[in-house]
């Protein structure tokens, strides 16, 4: 499901001062990152990429562009059918656009196509343009902290994976407050988002995409479950969802697809009947409050969902599952935790 994350690479040109660059390459280093766009620090393993902004000859090279109007989308299209390796392309106010067009001029010319970054939060969309996304981001930055978190969004979207939990139990829990994540985007049969009661075993419930006889679809919508569960946001970090409010992100997900973020438009809490689901993979055992309502579903492994309120001992849904870890403020922590 997240191959396509799995393979695009986070570029940093550093803007630290010529002192500050060994070390600031160093500490970028540690934290995964291989390629930089600077001179070469003599001593120091990593892949320094000096891109050619005016080379006649460019084939095999690696090539820096600003894409200000069509007319240099039209040079970088024809620099690499030329052969050029690859194209760094920094874009003015328009972004996505630009980047929409050669996406689909260079997907089959063999040229990678890197796109500048000026934070974190222009990553996301850059890597889901036109749902393939860049090859790569280049992130300009001085800021270790902006290299970490860039890298921690693509760790999240990579180590998803949606494994068949078994159902152990569903019984009646009483009254409490629902959330219902109402996002900007539509989502699609199959998509929903990560909830739990334990952030290392989440549950993907659906979306309201299929309506019934009785309520019309609300395909923008995820009637999450209990406010005290958590749900796995695109930086890797969990959040209550009792947390959620307009404006967050959140990590759409589908057995099919790679992960993509999703804007929260508004978050509507209201008391309602419960149901606890609790199922379990190997040696994990995780569960889930959500609202005991037919609308409310959960995706089964065969790719089918089936509602809260049919649900029952044995069914397989799925379920993102790793190792238990510790949470300080929703980061993952190694330490000692045991969760119920």
């Amino acid at each position: 499901m997240s191959e396509m994350f799995e393979s695009k690479e986070v570029i940093i040109e550093p803007t630290v001062k010529p002192s500050d660059l060994p070390n600031f390459i160093e500490e970028a280093r540690t934290l995964g990152v291989k390629k930089f766009v600077c001179k070469p620090v003599e001593g120091l393993d990593a892949e320094f990429l000096q891109p050619s902004e005016s080379a006649q000859e460019v084939r095999g090279l690696v090539l820096r562009k600003r894409v200000t109007d069509r007319a240099d989308l039209e040079k970088v299209v024809a620099d690499a059918k030329r052969g050029a390796k690859a194209v760094l392309v920094e874009t003015a106010d328009w972004k996505i656009i630009p980047l929409e067009n050669l996406i689909a001029e260079l997907q089959s010319s063999g040229c990678k196509l890197y796109a500048y970054a000026s934070s974190p939060s222009e990553v996301r969309p850059l890597l889901g343009v036109l749902e393939r996304g860049v090859d790569g981001v280049v992130l300009r930055t001085s800021s270790l902290e902006e290299v970490k978190q860039t890298l921690d969004y693509l760790k999240a979207v990579s180590f998803v994976r949606l494994v068949p939990a078994e159902v152990l139990e569903v019984r009646e829990a009483g009254v409490g407050e629902r959330v219902c994540v109402d996002t900007s985007s539509m989502l699609s049969f199959g998509e929903g988002l990560l909830v739990g009661s334990r952030s290392n075993f989440l549950f993907l419930i659906h979306n309201e995409s299929l309506g019934s006889k009785f309520t019309s679809p609300r395909p923008f919508r995820v009637n999450a479950g209990s406010v005290s569960s958590y749900i796995l946001m695109p930086d890797g970090r969990t959040k209550y969802l009792s947390e959620l409010e307009a404006g967050d992100q959140v990590l759409v997900v589908s057995p099919k697809d790679p992960p993509r973020v999703a804007t929260v438009g508004r978050v509507k809490i209201e008391r309602r009947p419960l149901v606890l689901v609790k199922a379990a993979f190997k040696e994990e055992v995780g569960s889930v409050l959500l609202q005991n309502a037919e609308t409310i579903a959960l995706v089964c492994d065969d790719g089918k969902v089936k509602s809260v309120t049919e649900l029952k001992r044995g069914d397989r849904i799925l379920a993102s599952v790793v190792e238990a870890k510790g949470r300080h403020f929703g980061a993952a922590v190694d330490e000692y935790i045991l969760e119920k």
